[in-house]
């Protein structure tokens, strides 16, 4: 009998839907069929059912965070059932050493995630029965039945799983000590916070922060342009002056000459340039395209995304959704005909057929089998769901995904685009541009969501008279780099490369794919957003206080960079095939651990945060608190004084620009909650002992000199002093 062990519930479900089965607790036992004819047992893991250990199971020492007790890095890295899913394991591990399993099916997704999860389990049961793994891209009926006819070894993905054991031990080595060194670090700066630091999130928290500053830095400058409307003949057109290339004029004065010079003058057309352009139909989808598009036309996150697509696979209605490629091999693309034949039938669809090209089985731009990985593009598959039935989000990315199939069965798009170029009374040059679409092709099926009315240029010929009808200046400025969308944020982690200047780590990230796997990428996203690192307003992305203290302490340290992920990637990917050994990998891992807590300690000492940061810089809400303490009221205004942190500050600084503040440490001397809360009510501290000057120690009181609207030292109640 064999036990097939899935990596989720309704994975294991529909595994065992195509047999005759019978439901059981925790598990569904398979009838004798022709595929198992002694029967099997199907069971499933709850996503990650084993983790690995907190550093405490390894020494107790550990569970108090301390400088001293770095680095924390086991000989022999453990791994433990997640508490809450003990139930569960208890099932499997009965299954396991069930009597009559003579054989284990590995089920899980078929990627290193997936890979990962079902052999940790195997490893914590000591199972010692054989192994095949199912590796299948679709959770069709078909599909499944292929997939168990057709098992693959467990030599054959066993590299994958000492590639994903490895990255996730390397992971927690870099994570919990660089998570302890740089909160412990912070703290002594005054950020009471947990900063967690990551291989993958730290890099890409680094390109966010990057964006952040440079639009906090930029000085924005008005330009002016001058825009006129031309009569020639029976057409009328608008064009808009340029020299040398460029139309933004720098100050008002000459724009308005220029455009006093143009009034009512003749006008001559002196060239006409028309250009064709093609665009091929876009790729099909990997996971990575489909988050950057459904984000861009729906709003949707990235990890909404992924949940949603996984819930299409469940069902059977597309392939794998963590795929990484955008090609099929030509075994799926037989499939094709009969697949948009179902959709020729649909209302959604009809429109679009009869498909200007049948088979697309011999076109490398989708049928590619060399650019194919672990799993092909994102397609539907022949099992079409009642699409009135789907959830709106389903619906959405299902219509996306049937749309780039169709569209792939189509012709190219065809646009001409025309500059018109225009002198004024012999002197002032006006260009016009316009475009026309020659062709449709494929967007007919795929309606760009950026297709704006384009502007449409009359029939002008080189010489064509005309004169100026009126004339305007318009007035603007330069804009501030865009923030990231959500979308354009999974673009940027899977192009991290593009920011290299070593042009073989380059190469090796963009053969990796960036910062992140498809799978995980969403799932970092999320983590910067539950660790208080980005905020999301209106689909943009916004760095907070707190990641900006955490990447300027990071600095210029490996840690920060996309040069890291580019060699641990190159070596893991190394381990995968079987070319580099996981054990070398991690005693590298360990001496760049150390070296990080050698060098962030060192520099430490020299760092230096803008009065800015600290002063939008919340500290960290433990569990049970109901927010900060109001200490009393602000001398400055009508808001409320509250411990920050490194400081003390009023609860307007953002919304009334209140710039009331107390250090925490003024002369070498801590300033306490309850210095603070005198000063507020009485407008004066008692006497406190210890300040250090230049030359000597002396004691004073902190008196509110409303005069100054400042903080002074008082040696007596009636005698403040600087």
């Amino acid at each position: 009998m064999k036990l097939i062990i899935a990596e989720k519930p309704d994975q294991g479900s529909t595994l065992a839907s195509v047999f005759k089965s019978k439901k059981q607790t925790g598990y569904i036992e398979i009838s004798p069929n022709e595929i198992f004819p002694n029967g099997a047992f199907v069971t499933w893991a709850i996503g990650h059912l084993c983790e690995l250990a907190a550093p405490e199971k390894y020494n107790e020492s550990y569970k108090k965070w301390s400088l001293q007790t770095l680095p924390i890095s086991p000989e022999q890295y453990q791994y433990e059932v997640v508490k809450n899913k003990q139930k569960q394991f208890d099932v499997i591990n009965k299954l396991v050493h069930h009597p009559s399993v003579t054989e284990i099916i590995h089920a899980g997704d078929a990627g290193r995630e997936g890979e990962l999860i079902v052999r940790n389990i195997l490893r914590l049961t000591k199972s010692q029965k054989p192994m095949k793994r199912l590796w299948i891209s679709s959770l069709t009926a078909n599909s499944i039945k292929e997939g168990f006819t057709n098992l693959l070894t467990e030599q054959e993905t066993r590299n994958l799983y000492f590639e994903a054991y490895t990255r996730a031990c390397s992971d927690w080595l870099v994570g919990m000590n660089a998570s302890r060194l740089y909160s412990l670090l912070l703290q002594q700066k005054g950020f009471s916070d947990v900063f967690s630091v990551g291989r993958v999130q730290t890099p890409t928290l680094a390109l966010i922060v990057k964006r952040e500053l440079e639009i906090e830095q930029f000085v924005s400058d008005p330009f002016w342009e001058v825009e006129a409307n031309f009569i020639a003949g029976k057409n009328k057109y608008v064009g808009k002056w340029e020299k040398d290339g460029n139309s933004r004029i720098e100050s008002k004065e000459m724009a308005e000459k220029i455009a006093a010079f143009c009034e009512k003058k003749n006008s001559v057309i002196s060239d006409v340039q028309a250009e064709k352009k093609e665009y091929l139909p876009p790729y099909l989808y990997n996971l990575s395209a489909l988050q950057t598009e459904a984000n861009k036309r729906f709003k949707m996150s990235p990890k909404n995304t992924l949940d949603t697509l996984q819930k299409l696979y469940q069902k059977g209605n597309i392939s794998y959704p963590r795929s990484d490629s955008r090609f099929v091999t030509p075994e799926e693309a037989k499939t094709f005909p009969s697949i948009l034949q179902k959709f020729s039938r649909l209302e959604d669809y009809a429109e679009y057929f009869p498909l200007p090209i049948q088979s697309i089985q011999g076109n490398s731009r989708y049928v590619n089998e060399k650019k194919v990985t672990d799993h092909y593009a994102i397609i539907p598959t022949e099992q079409i769901p009642n699409i009135a039935k789907l959830q709106t989000e389903e619906k959405q990315l299902y219509d996306l995904i049937v749309r780039s199939l169709i569209a792939a069965h189509y012709d190219k798009s065809i646009s001409e685009y025309t500059t018109v170029t225009t002198l004024v009374d012999g002197r002032a040059t006006f260009i016009s541009k316009g475009k026309v679409q020659l062709q449709e092709g494929w967007k007919k099926v795929i309606v760009s969501k950026d297709s704006e009315k384009e502007t449409v240029l009359p029939h002008l010929q080189i010489g064509e008279e005309g004169r100026v009808d009126k004339v305007k200046v318009k007035e603007s400025k330069t804009q501030p780099p865009k923030r990231y969308t959500e979308g354009q944020l999974i673009s940027v982690m899977k192009t991290a490369g593009k920011h290299l200047e070593d042009k073989e780590l380059e190469k090796v990230l963009t053969k990796t794919e960036g910062l992140g796997t498809e799978a995980t990428r969403a799932g970092i996203i999320t983590m910067l957003k539950d660790r208080n690192y980005i905020q999301v307003q209106k689909n943009l992305v916004y760095a907070t206080a707190k990641a900006k203290i955490l990447i300027t302490a990071v600095g210029n340290q490996i840690l920060a960079s996309p040069e890291m992920t580019a060699k641990w990637e190159q070596r893991l990917r190394d381990i995968s095939e079987g070319a580099a050994s996981p054990s070398q990998f991690m005693e590298q891992t360990k001496k760049m651990v150390l070296h990080l807590i050698d060098n962030s300690q060192q520099d430490s000492l020299s760092w230096e945060f803008t009065t800015d940061i600290q002063n939008e810089f919340e500290p960290r809400k433990f569990k049970g608190s109901k927010g900060s303490t109001k200490l009393g009221n602000c001398k400055k205004c009508d808001g409320s004084v509250v411990d920050k942190g490194s400081f003390y500050g009023c609860t307007n600084y953002k919304a009334k620009n209140c710039s009331f503040t107390i250090s925490k440490k003024i002369l070498d001397k801590t300033i306490t909650q309850k210095h603070v809360k005198s000063l507020l009510n009485t407008g004066m501290t008692e006497m406190i002992e210890g300040f250090k000057g230049k030359d000597k120690t002396f004691n004073a009181m902190l008196s509110w000199d409303s005069g100054q609207q400042r903080i002074l030292f008082a040696f007596s109640p009636q005698v403040p002093q600087t």
